[in-house]
């Protein structure tokens, strides 16, 4: 029978192919492809840890006191029946043989198969010794994380898993990390218990260009493995098992939609100036030096922003040195072919953790919010050898071609003096090792309410500035933005966000400083006229979302837009008063006075 879940739409567009569940578990889960040639040492891998723990298990039968209950010993048998059952690891084997899952992902891919099973069990007791399977899968998976993966990424291109329909990912919640591993995977889309519209998740699934749903509740426990499902990303809608007609609907869609985008793709070598003459700088974001590439097949004329987080996490918590940044930032800045490359320093925090690392504030489960952590600057200015070594590697970089460097959440005079320093000693750590040191730019990141409001600080310290409006949006509105439970109240439109980031950019045009738009209302072509309104010339997106900003830009003309300023930042539905003005403009009636 078809169902439909309901979420929250992050990425646009219609994916369509077989469910593949990822599976929540008390123990950190690695989820990598593995090559084929890699498949027998992996399952190596698993059988020598379930040869582990059944040496645990009976170790630990043997050592029984004499006056131990008889409920212990036969509890222990119950869990070495467990781990021999050819129905947890021999089927385990069969996801790493016929999936190239890695061990640890197919032990949880195969533990959520046995606990619907045993959910399903009629016999309380049955249905009681799921507590048991999780212990011993628990175990399994801490014995795997001991040994030493022989399991590699695998692009998935050649990969045949009994049919040729695309899949698609579905999951309680899929970690920043795990997202760049199947950045460039066999995966269409994907779907998410948890999550926001701009948590890091969705933004990865944006970079990824497809279409996605989070914050979908209970999708990974209704949804089995291989259902067909459909994510529309324009609705926030999930279609389980659909009915041949709407399967049909859904398909039309999809070639519609790469119609569109092979209009789309036509601009991508046209210059972005509107009618009127302004020139607009549309730059890419972008998360690792292997995609700058696809920023200039998408007519990006720069990096806005590389997220250097993504180059910490996924490791153990072992950090990059300087030589291993030094490289990535190098290579980001010789592949962009002489355009300028924003490199924002590292912004570890809040949804995007470190795993391993013995700073037990930046873990999600250690502190109350994350978001108001030890995150961004706040975590470089406390580990100081590792900001300095950041830095270094930065100024190498900057001598392979125009480099800024971005220093997230500043919100303090304290804190941007403490910033200049490190950097000066930096530079002079360069010089007395007789290290290159090229010429920077210097920015500060506008996500805290207090900077927006302090900007006279920011502008007498800095060369640019730069918005970032999915954190400006969080905090001014005190939401967490990757909390599903307030996603509704995440509002980009609110009155209050727009005046900050209104003001923000006036003010810094009348210092003639740079200002740009980082976060995700620059990539929103809804928000691409009113931005311009404000005076906005640099934008800065994911390469998917550049031509269709770059068609909004053809065809405004600032002179026009520029009288609707007031009228939509004092407005109490700033929403609906933009898209009415527009409207009014264009000669058309806008659906808001459409249902008036």
């Amino acid at each position: 029978m078809s169902i439909q879940i309901f979420g929250l739409p992050v990425s646009r567009g219609v994916a369509i192919g077989r469910a593949v569940l990822v599976a929540s578990s008390r123990v950190d889960v690695p989820h990598v492809f593995i090559d084929p040639s890699l498949i027998e040492s992996e399952v190596g891998r698993l059988l020598a840890a379930r040869d582990a723990v059944t040496t645990e298990f009976e170790a630990l039968k043997r050592d029984l006191p004499a006056d131990a209950p008889a409920e212990l010993a036969a509890l222990l048998d119950v869990h070495l029946m467990l781990v021999q059952d050819e129905a947890l690891v021999g089927a385990s084997a069969d996801w790493i043989r016929e999936r190239h899952y890695n061990a640890e992902w197919a032990v949880s891919a195969q533990l959520e198969v046995l606990a619907r099973q045993f959910d399903e069990m009629d016999d309380p007791y049955i249905r009681e010794r799921k507590a048991d399977l999780e212990q011993v899968v628990e175990r399994l998976l801490r014995s795997l994380s001991k040994g030493k993966p022989s399991a590699v990424p695998d692009g998935g291109e050649h990969r045949d898993f009994g049919g040729d329909e695309p899949l698609v990912l579905v999951a309680s919640d899929i970690a920043p990390a795990d997202m760049l591993n199947f950045k460039r995977s066999v995966f269409k889309g994907f779907v998410t218990d948890v999550g926001g519209k701009t948590s890091h998740t969705a933004i990865v699934a944006r970079s990824m260009d497809i279409p996605a749903v989070v914050g979908a509740r209970q999708a990974s426990h209704l949804i089995r493995s291989d259902d067909c499902i459909i994510i529309d990303g324009d609705a926030g809608l999930v279609i389980v098992d659909p009915s041949p007609i709407v399967l049909e609907e859904y398909r039309f869609r999809q070639r519609q939609s790469e119609l569109e985008r092979g209009r789309l793709a036509r601009l991508r070598h046209t210059p972005a100036v509107t009618l009127d003459g302004e020139r607009v700088e549309l730059l890419a974001n972008i998360e690792m030096p292997e995609d700058a590439p696809a920023a200039l097949e998408a007519g990006a004329v720069g990096v806005g922003l590389f997220r250097s987080e993504f180059l910490f996490m996924n490791r153990g918590g072992n950090l990059p040195d300087e030589e291993e940044q030094y490289d990535a930032y190098r290579r980001a800045v010789e592949s962009m072919k002489g355009l300028p490359v924003t490199i924002r320093t590292v912004d570890i925090g809040a949804d995007k953790p470190l795993d391993g690392l013995s700073a037990a504030e930046l873990r999600h489960e250690s502190v109350l919010n994350p978001a108001l952590g030890l995150r961004a600057i706040r975590w470089s200015l406390s580990e100081p050898s590792m900001f300095r070594r950041q830095l270094r590697a930065l100024f190498r970089a900057a001598t392979h071609g125009p480099v800024k460097i971005l220093i997230p959440m500043l919100a303090s005079q304290r804190e941007i003096s403490q910033t200049l320093e490190h950097i000066a000693h930096a530079k002079r750590q360069l010089a007395d090792a007789g290290k290159p040191c090229g010429e920077v730019e210097l920015g500060a990141m506008i996500e805290v309410p207090a900077a927006a409001l302090t900007l006279p600080l920011f502008l007498k310290h800095f060369d640019f500035l730069s918005i970032g409006t999915n954190d400006l949006i969080q905090y001014t509105l005190a939401i967490d933005r990757a909390d599903e439970a307030v996603a509704h109240l995440y509002d980009a439109w609110h009155p209050a966000v727009l005046q900050l980031v209104a003001s923000t950019i006036a003010r810094a045009r009348a210092a003639g400083k740079g200002v740009s738009v980082c976060g995700e209302m620059a990539g929103d072509p809804a928000f691409t006229e009113l931005l311009l309104s404000m005076g906005l010339r640099s934008f800065s997106m994911h390469p998917t979302q550049v031509a269709s900003v770059k068609q909004r830009v053809l065809r405004a003309d600032t002179r026009r837009l520029a009288p609707l300023l007031d009228e939509v930042l004092y407005s109490e539905d700033p929403e609906a008063t933009c898209a009415e003005l527009l409207a009014q403009q264009g000669g058309v009636v806008s659906p808001v006075a459409r249902r008036a």
